[in-house]
Order: C-alpha cells, then sequence, then structure tokens
C-alpha cells in the first residue's frame, strides 16, 4: 500500500533529521566550551562505520550503538589533542581529523561493502501508532527516533542545570575566567569532545543502522557540516537545533519524494535543495546571532585559538 505524500513527506523528515539532530547537540556541547569541530563528519562517519562492523559481526544493532558512541567520542578525542594539547589552529585541525576519518574507514569498511545487517527495529506504540494520519508519523520509528527529543532534554539540562555545564559554559566564554575559577580548561574541553563525540557517533549510527542499513564509504555525504551549520541556526541552544533538524530532514523528504514520484525537475537540482535550502536559512537567520556566540568561539574564527 502506497503512503500518501504528505504523509511520507512527514515520516521522512523524521527519519532524515534525527541523524543530523543528534551530530548538532553534540556539536553544540563542543561549541559552548570554546570549540569548532569541523571534524564533526568524520566523528559521523566513524560511528557509522564501526557501529555497521559489530553488527554485521554480532548480529545486533544495540551493541552497534554502543560501539558507535564509544567510537566518536574517541575519535574526537583525537581533534582534542591537536587542538587543545598542541594548540593548533581548530578549522585546520578539524579539517584534518576529517581526512583521517575518511581513509580510516575505507580501510576498516573496506570488506563491510554491500553486506547485510539486522537494523535497529521499528516500534509501534500500542494504540498511538494506529490513529489515523499522525498515528504513523509521530508514533513509529527505531528507538533513535524516539530518542530524539528526551535528547535534546538532556543536553539542555547537562548545560544550563549541572554544575559542569556551567564551568563548561565558562571555558567557552573565557579561559582567563575558568583559571581565575580554579578550572581546568583543558579537561573540561575534553570531556566536551568526548561527550560531543558520543552524539556524533550515534548521529552516523541512526545513518547506517536504520536509515540506510547498510555501509558505504563517505555515506554521511556532509551532513557534519549541516550539523555545524545547525548550531549557529540554533544559536548555540539544544532545543532550537530540533527546529534547524526539522528544516533540513523535512528538505530532503521532500526531494526523496519528489523522485519517488517521477516529478519533472533535475535530480542534480533535487540533490541540491538540503543543502542550498541550509544556506538559505543561515543566511536570513544567522545575521541576528553574532552577538550569541561564545566568546570562544569569535577567537576561532579570528585566528588566535
Amino acid at each position: 500500500m502506497s503512503v500518501p505524500f504528505p504523509q511520507g513527506v512527514a515520516q521522512e523528515t523524521i527519519r532524515q533529521g534525527s541523524t543530523v539532530l543528534y551530530a548538532a547537540l553534540g556539536e553544540v556541547i563542543v561549541e559552548r566550551a570554546g570549540m569548532v569541530n569541523l571534524g564533526l563528519e568524520g566523528t559521523m562517519l566513524t560511528g557509522a562505520c564501526f557501529g555497521f562492523i559489530v553488527t554485521n559481526r554480532t548480529g545486533s544493532p544495540y551493541l552497534g550503538l554502543l560501539v558507535a558512541a564509544i567510537s566518536g567520542g574517541l575519535f574526537n578525542l583525537v581533534f582534542g589533542y591537536l587542538a587543545v594539547t598542541r594548540r593548533a589552529n581548530q578549522l585546520a585541525a578539524g579539517l584534518t581529523v576529517l581526512f583521517f576519518a575518511y581513509g580510516l574507514t575505507a580501510i576498516a569498511g573496506f570488506n563491510y561493502v554491500g553486506k547485510r545487517i539486522t537494523s535497529l527495529a521499528e516500534w509501534r506504540l500500542p494504540g498511538l501508532s494506529d490513529i489515523p494520519g499522525i498515528g504513523p508519523v509521530l508514533f513509529t520509528g527505531d528507538i533513535m527516533i524516539f530518542a530524539m527529543g528526551p535528547a535534546a532534554v538532556l543536553v539542555w539540562y547537562l548545560l544550563y542545570r549541572t554544575r559542569w555545564g556551567l564551568n563548561l559554559r565558562t571555558v567557552g566564554e573565557s579561559r582567563t575566567a575558568a583559571y581565575a575559577a580554579g578550572l581546568s580548561p583543558e579537561r573540561i574541553q575534553y570531556e566536551a569532545l568526548f561527550v560531543g563525540g558520543l552524539f556524533g557517533g550515534l548521529g552516523g549510527a541512526q545513518l547506517s543502522l536504520f536509515i540506510a542499513s547498510v555501509w558505504l564509504e563517505q555515506m554521511t555525504a556532509g551532513k557534519g557540516f549541516i550539523a555545524v551549520a545547525l548550531v549557529i541556526f540554533a544559536s548555540w541552544h539544544p532545543l532550537r537545533a530540533i527546529v534547524g533538524a526539522a528544516l533540513f530532514g523535512g528538505s530532503v523528504a521532500l526531494e526523496l519524494q519528489l523522485q519517488a514520484h517521477n516529478a519533472a525537475i533535475s535530480p542534480v537540482l533535487l540533490d541540491m535543495l538540503p543543502y542550498l535550502l541550509t544556506l538559505a536559512v543561515l543566511v536570513l537567520w544567522g545575521r541576528n546571532r553574532q552577538y550569541q556566540m561564545p566568546m570562544g568561539i569569535t577567537e576561532v574564527f579570528e585566528g588566535t585559538a
């Protein structure tokens, strides 16, 4: 039975938006600590690759999710060594670890291209999933889809309602103030990178274990950069990132549904649609966001961090 066009767009919006939302939540944590990780694409790719490998070898997608999260966290520490310990330029360090991830996952995943896995199970909430129209959209999905909202709330709580979050935001605003308060900026930034990497790895795993259910080289296809852009759109606030992820997911969903319905539009133009929309939103929405940027981030772009 074919799915109605609006319902298909809505379902795919949530699916496609989930992977960038998890990555964006992780990057919010990292940037609140005064860093910009352009290697987030590599973090997602690492999670997608090693999560898929473990799932293929063990038959357990939930174990794959766990390994994907840990892989993402550990991979972010490579960026931390360059940017925090060695004080390398963060933008250059991020691109360096991204290309490292391209090579690492190409080698590690070489024998797994095209392999089959037991993907994350689709859950249906009894009664609610049968509601016409909204039931299949809001109450059907895998565990990662159902956890999106709680994950955003969790990140908000960590940043704004815990001592750790206060310390992290202090480091992101002023390392001098952090030193004066007796904090260790380096330790806190490493913690932020590891926790942010956990979310980035989960975002990549959502792509390989449920959305695609297959491993392909560089399958993230720029979603890590989109997640970095969504952090700016969200004004470095985890709950606002949900809106940005929905916009990106909706544009991808519209593209896929138009292609499925043989729309008389060039496939090349349709492939560009999600990225063009992201650029347009940043241009229109980002003009008044500079004053909300953590001070540590301004130093990165000014070349002093």
